[in-house]
């Protein structure tokens, strides 16, 4: 199916669900996951419960959207956090984009709805010390008597590239281009088309290749760089944050928010450090809020 196929049935006279269907086809060739789909699927099919039974598409104004997320989140009589109201504001707007794109809707009524974002609380990120505990505690692995530079490795690429832990589950080895021209990289790559944005070159440490060959020559990867449970990459991360002395819980989470902190602190461009994580602009609003409250800011 194309991409871009949307039903030549749907038009402004189509009723609810039959344009639903129409939007289901397109989010799985577009490569969403299931659970992606039926989250978005949900959160629509709420507004037949709220619209008369028999209201084409094109009859809905801005104003009908309105009083739908109004309803939904006072006079449903179900609780609707307001996380779950920012992502079903997310999916009506995202379903009325469709519409409105392929032709099916002259105007999108959910284009001026505005999006409320629900701020979830701060991360814990790692201090000056505490990061540089954290490397010591690593780096000493790689020098007892049984040298081990897996946790030196790992934990100083999270630190450095503030990459996600499914990411990093993703690395192959012939991701890591040690002899770039302008140094060496790591390439986030994904396997499904409709992560292709998430993909990006991050710079790499000089400092950390080293550690990055004694692994490569100790453990032998052949393809995936890491090739262990998501449990067992977060047991050792938790074995070094103790080592370290630290009280907080280390994670790939407090790893990533530290390095966009500390980016963020060393003067790198906002947009570059957004571009860095991987997020989009519109992800990036409520991650640069955070991040300027990290660093004490009103």
């Amino acid at each position: 199916m194309n991409k871009n196929f949307t039903p030549a049935h749907i038009s402004v006279k189509t009723l609810f669900p039959a344009a639903i269907s129409g939007w289901e086809m397109f989010l799985l060739d577009q490569g969403r996951s299931p659970n992606t789909v039926k989250a978005f699927l949900s959160d629509v099919r709420l507004l037949t419960q709220f619209l008369p039974p028999d209201q084409e598409i094109g009859s809905v104004t801005t104003d009908d959207l309105n009083r739908f997320f109004e309803w939904m989140e006072k006079s449903r009589g179900i609780p609707c956090s307001p996380k779950t109201l920012s992502r079903r504001i997310t999916s009506v707007k995202s379903f009325f984009r469709w519409l409105h794109q392929h032709g099916a809707l002259s105007i999108d009524p959910a284009e001026k709805v505005l999006q409320r974002s629900a701020i979830s609380p701060l991360p814990q990120v790692l201090t000056d010390d505490e990061y540089e505990a954290v490397l010591l505690a690593a780096d000493r692995h790689r020098r007892s008597k049984k040298p081990d530079a897996r946790p030196y490795t790992l934990t100083a690429l999270l630190l450095t590239t503030a990459i996600k832990k499914s990411e990093c589950l993703g690395i192959h080895v012939n991701h890591i281009e040690l002899d770039g021209k302008s140094g060496p990289y790591l390439f986030v790559r994904y396997a499904s088309p409709a992560n292709r944005y998430k993909e990006r070159k991050i710079e790499l440490s000089d400092d950390w290749v080293p550690a990055y060959n004694e692994y490569i020559a100790q453990y032998q990867p052949i393809d995936q760089a890491f090739p262990w449970s998501p449990r067992r990459l977060e047991y050792l991360l938790e074995d070094i944050g103790k080592e370290a002395g630290l009280t907080k819980h280390l994670s790939f989470d407090m790893c990533r928010w530290t390095c966009a902190l500390r980016d963020y602190q060393n003067g790198i461009e906002p947009d570059v450090i957004r571009q860095k994580l991987g997020v989009s602009k519109i992800q990036w609003r409520e991650l640069f809020i955070k991040l300027k409250q990290l660093n004490g800011e009103k």
